[in-house]
């Protein structure tokens, strides 16, 4: 991707990228958003204006990779992050989580369909079924065995592993607890 962050604009809680090729070119650089109406892009040759998930935007804006305007100005990332607060229940806690996935080389998408926080791919939608569900928790959260088994039981039968985030927002950084299920 080229120095020059890419300019998109706040529309309803999500962030579009008008510029085809640009949106493109920022999709094609780690998966980020998903082309107009396009629920798999099987290439990148997509001719649809690309849509983010705010925290994605907010992720790039922070790398310097994205300007998101809202009506005629730019938002600056302070602003941006507090607009997503707006849209996200406990955004700091996601968005730490969030940021560290993707720090580490992982591709990180919405998890709604799994009933999560987040999928989390290796290599990428379209290239491997998401190998993990993630779902944020504060240290201050209970988690039932209920919730435990009824997570466990919905990853098993999409074969993910069931994850939970523990994000510490003080020291900026995450535990992550990973549940495998076997047979005695």
């Amino acid at each position: 991707m080229s120095e020059e962050a890419i300019e998109a604009e706040l529309v309803q809680g999500n962030v579009v990228v008008w510029d085809i090729d640009k949106g493109r070119m920022l999709y094609g650089s780690g998966f980020y958003g998903k082309p107009l109406g396009i629920s798999k892009p099987k290439s990148l040759d997509f001719d649809a204006p690309l849509v983010l998930d705010v925290i994605e935007a907010v992720y790039l804006a922070e790398k310097g990779k994205l300007r998101v305007r809202e009506g005629d100005r730019f938002l600056s990332f302070e602003e941006l992050a507090a607009r997503a607060e707006e849209y996200y229940e406990d955004f700091k806690e996601k968005y730490l989580v969030y940021r560290d996935l993707r720090d580490k080389g992982f591709i990180v998408t919405p998890g709604i369909k799994f009933g999560s926080d987040f999928a989390v791919y290796r290599l990428g939608p379209g290239l491997e079924h998401a190998p993990f569900i993630v779902q944020v928790k504060k240290s201050s959260d209970t988690i039932s065995a209920l919730e435990i088994i009824r997570s466990g039981r919905l990853a098993t039968t999409v074969k993910k592993y069931f994850t939970v985030a523990v994000p510490d927002l003080k020291r900026g950084k995450v535990a992550y607890l990973l549940f495998e299920w076997w047979r005695a």
